[in-house]
């Protein structure tokens, strides 16, 4: 594979056992309760969620095709968090024909999820949303969880930049990883930036340039 090692890296943690097994026993634990229809719902977001995981191999997707991948992907967690969980995504049509690379906003609202939500009383809400803006795609990942430190922050920027590698603060490879990416594959002018306030929630915010058909 040709692929740079953070590009791999990235894949393999979406491929993640635990999250298949623990997506199989709820969708088990709602047909056992007689909840058919969102047994249905879990199977199908289940399937849709490795679909464009694989994506037969391509490193660059349609926006249209990453939409659903989040969308998958909070279907599938909204089974478990039910209780915790909103979301909404706002991204407007006219550029869902874009190409993006694949895993590029899916891991940013799984981060919010874990390191935002889950954190957290009571339900959080987690909103993406895209524009474009002199030739240049723009994504937000907002989530309203418990936030980061001053200090926590600065501890995650350094690890997005790679200036840090032992940080107490468990989301920074993740991010880290998306950055990466991004920069090999975009430019160092583009990529990652996190914004997060304590108590009150973190916003990643992701710049790739407008690019034609990659595939």
């Amino acid at each position: 594979l040709n692929a740079p090692p953070a590009s791999l890296k990235l894949l393999q943690a979406q491929i993640n056992p635990h999250f298949l097994y623990n997506t199989l026993d709820s969708i088990i634990w709602l047909a056992e309760a007689g909840e058919k229809d969102q047994v249905g719902q879990g199977a199908s977001a289940l399937s849709d969620f490795f679909r464009t995981t694989l994506s037969k191999g391509r490193d660059y997707i349609t926006l249209q095709e990453e939409a659903t991948h989040i969308r998958s992907y909070l279907q599938i967690q909204r089974i478990r968090y039910r209780d915790i969980l909103e979301y909404d995504i706002r991204i407007p049509q006219e550029l869902m024909q874009y190409p993006i690379l694949k895993l590029t906003l899916q891991p940013l609202v799984e981060n919010a999820l874990y390191h935002g939500i889950k954190n957290k009383r009571g339900v959080g809400h987690i909103t993406v949303t895209g524009r474009s803006e002199e030739e240049k795609l723009i994504f937000c990942v907002r989530d309203d969880g418990i936030g980061m430190s001053s200090t926590q922050l600065d501890h995650v920027r350094a690890m997005v930049r790679g200036e840090r590698q032992d940080s107490e603060v468990s989301s920074g490879f993740g991010l880290f990883n998306v950055n990466q990416r991004l920069q090999l594959n975009y430019g160092a002018e583009y990529g990652l930036d996190i914004d997060s306030v304590y108590e009150e929630g973190t916003l990643a915010t992701v710049v790739i340039p407008v690019m034609e058909d990659k595939n």
